[in-house]
């Protein structure tokens, strides 16, 4: 299907790619993974015949159909979410016209007309408002959605509708950059069925570790400007990978010592008549050999030493009666609710539940018209939203604002965090001012564990982190001795980290006072590794 041979990439001085090859055949599911820059995406790129490569060959089957989810997307004019799923709008028009052109240019048994055809019969079949309405639902949206205008969402909102529109062409081969980055837990529960199931290839992008565990058979990592191939899913790339590793230093020191050896004998034998063609002939022997570079460690979760914040009372927060509305839009009624100390509690609820309006409503961030919010003694709240920019100061750089936030940590250990947190070089001294949402995500979540409050709200926290920082993260907030209430769609996360479940649905909150796993043996005993059943818990009234 998909076969790369002896590719060289480079940007500007630097080189991505050097006889780097691997192949994707019908019905695989790979994983791309590599550190952030390594390639993944310009990869992607020269797959869809966006840029071409400074040496080696792309080859496709003629016949075979290329998906892939652009990284952002808005809407066109009054388009509503159920044209962008069946792309009526955009597309397929887009398509039609493609193919006129290709018909007049003589050019009809081309791969490119036989794609273009595939593309505009899936989307010109008559079922089609069909399909795109069972992905649609798939991925979180209800049935008064589809007749909204696309514009008047957000563009996470979007970017599914395009994701129902690529899962409705059904491509040999799909590529998915991050398709998790804009799903709730639901959602993306429901993808993963998906892809499991999927009858094309699969080539993805992803900082989801469960995700990748649960969808991919096999994984390309790129290493040394190479693709190396790995066989399973994430967790036995790991293990290969350190085994592989475990090889190669075992190989290198073995052959370091044979040369040391041989050059021992040439360096005390050469002056020595008897023995001097003897230690020609070793000189040769080392000479001759291939030798084989010390390899890289692989590359390990950040530890840092998290402070602990000052103890607060045994209650940390309640809230009693609360009522909560936007307009007529009636989130809680008489919500009742108490954390105490040293909870590590997830929310989970399918998309609209209240999940995100009552970490609000615990912040002290939004009114609610009815009821009583009681902080515990000594409490210090802390709030991470997805949406914190005004937080910083646009006048200071990275590094001093972590500084300000930890006057007394040592700079080269605040330096240390932020390179763990993806800020390297001559990054930290970027004024905040010209971070991208992303960078100032991260600087935000770092601010907050060099200077912990003892009641810490995260919303989706792992968002804009590859999956080292997330195992960083986790490893900083497993050491975290104060309250911890979250929201996160990672499995990976919810699972090392909540000691409890918080169910929130259509206004009502359970508690399991268990991990994950707890929460799903409840509602299905002897089922906690099946996913439908994790989404049925989920959905469960």
């Amino acid at each position: 299907m998909l076969i790369i041979r002896d590719l060289k990439i480079t940007l500007g001085a630097r080189t991505l790619f050097e006889n780097a090859s691997f192949q994707v055949n019908y019905g695989d599911r790979v994983a791309l993974v590599g550190p952030n820059g390594a390639g993944k995406t310009t990869l992607f790129s020269i797959i869809l015949k966006e840029r071409e490569p400074d040496t080696g060959t792309v080859e496709r089957d003629e016949w075979t159909m290329v998906g892939h989810l652009p990284q952002e997307a808005e809407g066109q004019d009054d388009e509503t979410v159920l044209d962008v799923a069946t792309g009526r709008v955009d597309e397929l028009p887009e398509l039609e016209n493609r193919l006129h052109e290709l018909e007049k240019a003589g050019a009809v048994s081309t791969p490119e007309y036989m794609e273009a055809h595939a593309k505009y019969d899936k989307l010109n079949d008559p079922l089609v408002d069909v399909k795109a309405k069972k992905m649609l639902r798939g991925l979180g949206f209800r049935e008064t959605d589809f007749e909204r205008r696309a514009r008047e969402m957000s563009g996470g909102w979007i970017m599914r509708a395009r994701l129902a529109r690529l899962l409705v062409m059904e491509p040999d081969l799909l590529l998915l950059d991050e398709p998790t980055n804009h799903l709730d837990l639901l959602a993306l529960l429901w993808l993963q069925e998906y892809l499991k199931n999927y009858s094309g290839a699969v080539l993805l992008i992803s900082h989801d570790r469960q995700f990748m565990d649960e969808v991919v058979e096999q994984v390309h990592e790129i290493s040394e400007k190479k693709l190396i191939a790995y066989t399973g899913n994430y967790t036995d790339y790991l293990r290969q990978r350190e085994e592989r590793y475990e090889q190669q230093l075992a190989a290198y020191k073995n052959q370091q010592k044979e040369i040391a050896s041989l050059q021992e004998f040439v360096s005390r034998f050469r002056s020595v008549t008897s023995k001097a063609s003897q230690a020609m002939s070793k000189l040769k022997q080392i000479e001759r050999m291939e030798l084989i570079e010390q390899p890289k460690a692989p590359r390990k979760p950040f530890r840092f030493q998290i402070p602990q914040p000052p103890r607060g009372g045994q209650r940390a927060i309640s809230l009693v009666n609360i009522h909560m509305a936007y307009g007529t839009n009636q989130v809680y009624r008489g919500l009742d609710f108490t954390v105490e100390r040293g909870e590590r509690t997830v929310l989970v609820g399918p998309n609209g539940a209240g999940k995100s309006t009552l970490l609000k409503i615990l912040a002290g961030v939004v009114p609610f018209q009815r009821g009583e919010r009681d902080l515990g003694h000594n409490a210090k709240i802390g709030y991470f939203s997805q949406h914190r920019a005004d937080t910083l100061d646009p006048e200071r750089t990275v590094l001093d604002e972590v500084i300000a936030s930890a006057p007394l940590m040592p700079e080269d250990e605040a330096r240390a965090v932020l390179g763990s947190f993806l800020f390297r070089k001559d990054d930290i001294f970027k004024k905040t001012v010209v971070l991208s949402g992303g960078e100032k995500s991260r600087l935000n979540l770092i601010k907050f564990l060099v200077d912990p409050p003892n009641l810490l709200l995260m919303d989706e926290p792992t968002t804009h982190l590859d999956i080292h920082t997330v195992e960083s993260l986790m490893l900083a907030l497993g050491r975290y001795e104060g309250t911890l209430i979250f929201i996160s769609h990672d499995v990976h996360f919810i699972r090392q980290l909540a000691t409890k479940v918080l169910h929130v649905n259509a206004g009502q909150i359970t508690p399991y006072a268990g991990g994950y796993d707890y929460f799903l043996e409840k509602n299905f005993p002897g089922k906690t590794g099946d996913v439908e059943d994790a989404r049925a818990a989920l959905t469960a009234a």
